[in-house]
């Protein structure tokens, strides 16, 4: 077992041990290396001026993705290879993607100016086959805000380029593999990263209060905003198997460590009407990092996937040291933040029915800002019918209550009924009566009551 952790930044290796390892990646570079590219605003994963490129293993070689490194911790960085903003050029003249900012006049103050070029260096390393879009850069810079400059020259820079160089080409992805090919468990004081599910258990059994870090998108805040110090820290990481994703039966099974980017991109066909909700989900930069199961842990009654899950009647594989149990996502919850999980046991894997060729299903999220914003409410449906008639009809809302709610009362109502506007209002008055929301920073009680009603109505202009 090792007490350090293992990485490398813009091509050289770096060891990090002690509570090192708990400081994030940004001050990291900023302080310890000097590499002040990598700007620090709001600490919180949310305007993009840290973005720095994560390179993992997959397939035989290094794929790069863009993260926000002001809540990314060094314990979560064993076996990566970071690329920063300096490490585009390494020392030599400007690559065309910098280049083409300067000419386009993409900076005033500069300040977020590193993050948004990293943020495009991450597009330029996804395969196509031509130059990117106009979408395809506005999705890419969906995580980086600009106060000063204005996004036209920011993306006609980015449109204007050619002959990026890949990442692959300045950093060969052969000695950095080889360098790092360790596959020795990690422990550096309370932090753990087993390469066994079972002794991720039996740590976990034995730091009840653990907290486990996968993507740390919730975690870097509490540790930058509020100075969270947990007792101990677990990471699935190294664990193989967790990472999962696959179709098989009619259901989708997507294991703890899977990332809403790899989910979003692999759903896009299976599940259409859930890639508007990862769109909106997060930046690019959470997305690459945060997990589905991450997002269910977090028994938060707004989080984005779980009315999906629940009308899907996802069910979740919960590991322990007695073994594996499976149980509804439904059941998960026994009250606000309060889980039905054992202080041994894991989410290890999610497993969720596909929709079939007769269901219709549609989500909805509410909040105040289109994008990267914590929702205010949340709604799914998902309905079989014959011609006009509702066979069934499974509904759910987040955002009216301590938990996800199923709506028993308004599914019973509908279901038999013909498919019409009507059906859908009256629908909406027994929703009304099902729910308790409460009023607060996000909405007042009467707006989410409104909108329990208001989004039965749409979902019946949007399945007609």
């Amino acid at each position: 077992m090792r007490d350090t952790i293992q990485f490398f930044v813009n091509g050289a290796p770096h060891r990090v041990g002690g509570d090192g390892v708990m400081q994030t990646l940004s001050r990291y570079l900023r302080y310890d290396q000097r590499a002040t590219g990598t700007k620090i605003v709001c600490e919180e994963g949310d305007c993009g001026a840290c973005t720095v490129l994560i390179g993992r293993a997959e397939n035989g070689s290094m794929r790069y993705r863009p993260i926000n490194s002001c809540i990314q911790f060094l314990f979560q960085l064993e076996g990566l290879h970071v690329v920063t903003v300096e490490g585009l050029s390494r020392g030599g003249p400007l690559t065309p993607l910098q280049d083409s900012m300067v000419r386009c006049h993409g900076a005033q103050c500069g300040y977020c100016t590193p993050g948004f070029i990293m943020a495009m260096a991450a597009m330029f390393e996804e395969p196509r086959s031509s130059g990117p879009t106009p979408q395809d850069v506005t999705s890419a810079l969906t995580g980086n805000l600009c106060r000063c400059t204005g996004y036209e020259p920011i993306i006609k820079a980015a449109l204007e380029v050619e002959g990026q160089p890949s990442i692959e080409k300045l950093y060969p992805s052969g000695p950095i593999l080889e360098a790092l090919a360790s596959s020795e468990p990690v422990r550096v004081g309370t932090f753990f990263r087993p390469k066994e599910l079972r002794d991720a258990i039996e740590f976990k059994a034995a730091h009840p209060k653990c907290v486990i870090v996968q993507g740390a998108t919730d975690f870097g805040v509490w540790r930058t905003k509020r100075g969270f110090e947990p007792p101990a820290i677990l990471s699935l990481d190294g664990i193989a198997g967790l990472d999962e994703l696959s179709v098989g039966g009619g259901e989708l099974r997507v294991g703890a460590r899977v990332t809403l980017a790899r989910l979003e991109e692999f759903v896009r066909e299976l599940v259409p009407a859930l890639v508007p909700i990862l769109d909106r989900f997060g930046s690019p930069q959470i997305k690459n990092v945060g997990t589905l199961a991450g997002n269910i842990a977090n028994a938060s009654p707004i989080a984005d996937t779980l009315p999906f899950l629940y009308v899907t009647e996802a069910r979740l594989e919960l590991t322990g040291l007695s073994g594996m149990r499976t149980v509804p996502i439904a059941s998960l919850y026994k009250g606000y933040k309060t889980l039905d999980l054992q202080p041994d046991e894991i989410i290890t894997r999610i497993i969720v029915p596909l929709p079939g060729a007769t269901e219709t299903l549609r989500l909805y999220k509410v909040s105040k800002r289109s994008h990267l914003d914590i929702s205010s409410f949340t709604a799914a449906m998902l309905m079989r019918r014959t011609g006009e008639r509702i066979d069934s009809i499974r509904i759910a809302f987040g955002g009216v209550g301590p938990v996800v709610l199923r709506l028993p009362r308004t599914e019973s109502f509908l279901s038999g009924r013909t498919f019409s506007l009507a059906s859908l209002e009256n629908a909406g008055a027994v929703a009304k009566e099902e729910i308790a929301p409460i009023s607060d920073v996000r909405g007042s009680k009467d707006f989410r009551l409104q909108l329990a009603e208001n989004v039965l109505r749409k979902f019946y202009y949007d399945a007609v």
